[in-house]
């Protein structure tokens, strides 16, 4: 009788993050297994992982100051593979993340897909605020350090343009928030200021005299700098705390912290972290900025605020969004969904966490502001991209229960921009197929695929493969998050 010899396979993974003020680049590998028997259903695992290539860090390439330079950004992507011993062909999966205020740039839309095109098989995201912190508190090492201990951690990813927050407790995302505070806010050129950012310009008005009085060419000595960092660390502390200030507003970007629970510890992660812990020792690119990134670092560091807080140091500082930018696992969904096979394979879907708390009632009620707040996170520019909606946490289903979450699944939906686009349902357990045919008498001509048994998380994307002969449906979580 012939042994069975578990299948096999490797794949690379790249990772591109181009922020505000750096670029850079990971190659990593990892090894799939099929780890059910011969006569079983697949059951594909990653058991191994490995960072093969890290780029050096380098300057973000702009045209202008709305303009990233796209030609460089090709050439240094081409020079970094050719570093690494790769080509475009051998790059299956990852993410091109355009983060900070570059996401902000005119061309930040072309430059994320124009790069996916040349730069391999790729995920793309061209991440918002709120999905940036997500992806940098699963590189920095918070999001593992929260599953580990079951504490609420604060992962504070500071850049050159953002401070990025995400709140995760137990494994769980709690909330998000994103504050104009960075490096770059202030530029300096020898020993006078280069450039103040719009946001600082306004907080500076606010202030009145001496600060309303700052201009391009004053010294770069001005003590108003100093006053200005340590006004930016008091801000992160109240924000932790959930109580800023009116007088805070300016440097809110987006909406206000939107957790509930008290926070335990505090994580920095980005380029203003490596300032704090100087990982990269001996980086061109790090060892001297032009602007406040050290000034702010060292207000951190003396803030009285933020000293209530437990610091954990992070895995990584200026590289956690790079590195969160990964594939942990496929698996199967199979036995009782219900998909259209002509819709299939659909990549790349970011997935928004419905949970019902095991209350049917609680969790209709609450469809409406879920589809809402996946629309901010996932298509805040309202151009039609798709996401799925992860259903968690139901209780047992009736008939009447079905048809219920069914319609109110279909109302929400309305506020979509291309309501016409495939509705993509996960489900924890197994209604899947009768929730997708509950929802296609309901509504015939609506496209939907529905799929159960697949743990997957907030903030993940997925790609759903083609209907196999034995009517499953290989799935792909790519849970931006690497694990060391």
């Amino acid at each position: 009788m012939k042994k069975y010899e578990p299948q096999q396979e490797e794949i690379l993974s790249a990772g591109i993050d181009i922020g505000t003020s750096t670029t850079k680049l990971v190659i990593s590998k990892f090894s799939l297994m099929n780890m059910a028997g011969g006569a079983h259903m697949p059951r594909i695992e990653i058991i191994d992982k490995k960072v093969l290539y890290r780029s050096p860090i380098f300057r973000t390439p702009l045209l202008s100051a709305t303009t990233i330079d796209m030609k460089a950004v090709d050439e240094l992507v081409k020079k970094e593979y050719q570093s690494a011993g790769v080509e475009t062909k051998d790059i299956q999966t990852g993410a091109v993340i355009i983060t900070g205020e570059t996401a902000t740039k005119q061309n930040a839309q072309e430059m994320v897909h124009h790069l996916s095109d040349q730069a391999g098989d790729f995920l793309v995201a061209a991440a918002g605020p709120d999905l940036e912190g997500i992806i940098a508190a699963k590189g920095s090492g918070a999001y593992e350090y929260s599953k580990k201990t079951g504490k609420t951690i604060a992962n504070i990813d500071i850049g050159g343009g953002t401070a990025n927050v995400a709140v995760f407790k137990s494994g769980k995302l709690c909330g998000t928030c994103t504050l104009h505070i960075g490096g770059r806010l202030i530029e300096f050129s020898g020993n006078q200021i280069k450039s103040i950012s719009s946001p600082i310009k306004a907080l500076f008005r606010q202030w009145g005299d001496p600060f309303s009085g700052m201009r391009e060419g004053d010294s770069r000595n001005r003590q108003e700098i100093k006053s200005l960092t340590g006004f930016m660390a008091a801000v992160i502390a109240r924000m932790l705390n959930r109580e800023l200030l009116p007088a805070d507003q300016p440097l809110l970007l987006g909406h206000e912290p939107d957790w509930q629970e008290a926070i335990d510890a505090i994580m920095f992660s980005g380029g203003i972290s490596e300032c704090l812990y100087h990982y990269e020792a001996g980086t061109p690119a790090t060892a001297h900025y032009d602007d406040i990134g050290e000034i702010l670092a060292a207000s951190l560091r003396e803030s009285k605020e933020l000293a209530q807080w437990q610091w954990i140091h992070p895995d990584e500082t200026v590289r956690a969004t790079v590195l969160g930018a990964g594939t942990q696992t496929t698996e199967i969904s199979g036995a009782t969904i219900h998909v259209e096979a002509s819709d299939l394979p659909i990549r790349n879907l970011p997935v928004f966490q419905v949970p019902f708390r095991h209350d049917v009632k609680d969790g209709l009620k609450r469809m409406h502001e879920s589809v809402q707040q996946a629309l901010e996170i996932y298509d805040s520019q309202r151009d039609g991209q798709n996401f799925a909606l992860y259903i968690t946490e139901l209780p047992y289903l009736g008939f009447r229960d079905v048809q219920e979450l069914a319609a109110a699944i279909l109302d929400a939906i309305r506020i979509k921009p291309n309501p016409e686009q495939p509705l993509v349902l996960v489900l924890e357990s197994d209604h899947a197929k009768v929730l997708g045919q509950t929802i296609k008498v309901q509504k015939p001509n609506q496209r939907i695929i529905c799929i159960d048994q697949i743990k997957v998380e907030h903030g993940d994307y997925i790609d759903i493969g083609h209907l196999l002969q034995t009517n499953v449906v290989p799935v792909v979580i790519k849970t931006l998050t690497f694990h060391h």
